[in-house]
């Protein structure tokens, strides 16, 4: 007998379980839609940037999510109540200070368990290519020579950003960042893979990823893959009306 035909194919590998959701920021790039609500709970095409980011873990087999919070972190928490069905749902509080994207890291460590995580934002939205992007990026997960991998995507596919690309990537796959005043071919996304052992020595409490990124690639140990699918960096209300209107056609 004739196995069925499979038309869409996943790539191999073994998803992480937990994934950290950033969710503490101010947003003050969406103002005035952030006065009155955090940026992960802005709506695009009917549903909130948070819970576009949640179906694609929940669609990848994520089954745990830790989630930082700081403005309005009521309105998050109480949203993500409502997800238990879903998730086992951990809080990394961040109302008594605002850490940034590497002391939120830091701070929620002993929840993130000792495996490699996904690090999600909520300001982008994307949509898979011909495979499911977070399992591509598991199938290319090797821990035995990475401390952090990107979805990263072309910059001239990355809707709405007003970047000159972020990376530069060699035949392995390894990264290097774009050199002041020139322009990069890649993006980043906002979704990575972390190994918790780059999680060390933080230079305080309050920092930027940035400083986990550079030891990790003056280790050799940063690598990126490509994203297939279309992706929206939508972190201003300009970027809203135009992801939409490409959410509609697609």
């Amino acid at each position: 007998m004739k196995k069925p035909l499979t038309l869409r194919p996943q790539p191999v590998g073994f998803v992480p379980t937990t994934a950290m959701v950033m969710a503490a920021g101010k947003g003050t790039r969406m103002r005035p839609l952030t006065a009155t609500r955090p940026k992960p709970l802005v709506e695009v095409a009917g549903q909130t940037l948070l819970d576009h980011v949640l179906d694609h873990l929940r669609d990848a087999g994520v089954g745990r999510v830790v989630i930082n919070v700081h403005y309005l972190a009521d309105s998050i928490e109480a949203h993500m109540k409502r997800k238990a069905a879903d998730f086992e749902v951990h809080v990394s509080d961040e109302r008594g200070l605002l850490l940034e994207t590497g002391g939120g890291l830091m701070k929620a460590k002993p929840l993130l368990g000792d495996a490699p995580f996904l690090c999600v934002n909520t300001d982008n939205i994307w949509l898979d290519g011909p495979v499911n992007s977070i399992r591509l990026m598991a199938s290319h997960w090797d821990a035995e020579k990475m401390d952090a991998l990107m979805l990263l995507v072309p910059l001239a596919r990355a809707t709405c950003h007003a970047g000159q690309g972020d990376f530069h990537m060699d035949p392995l796959g390894r990264l290097s960042r774009r050199k002041h005043g020139r322009v990069a071919p890649f993006v980043w996304t906002g979704i990575q893979i972390l190994s918790p052992a780059l999680l060390t020595d933080p230079p305080g409490d309050s920092f930027s990823t940035n400083v986990f990124w550079d030891r990790a690639i003056a280790a050799g140990r940063f690598y990126g893959v490509v994203h297939s699918g279309q992706w929206f960096d939508v972190g201003t209300p300009a970027a809203i009306p135009v992801t939409e209107a490409a959410l509609a056609e697609a």
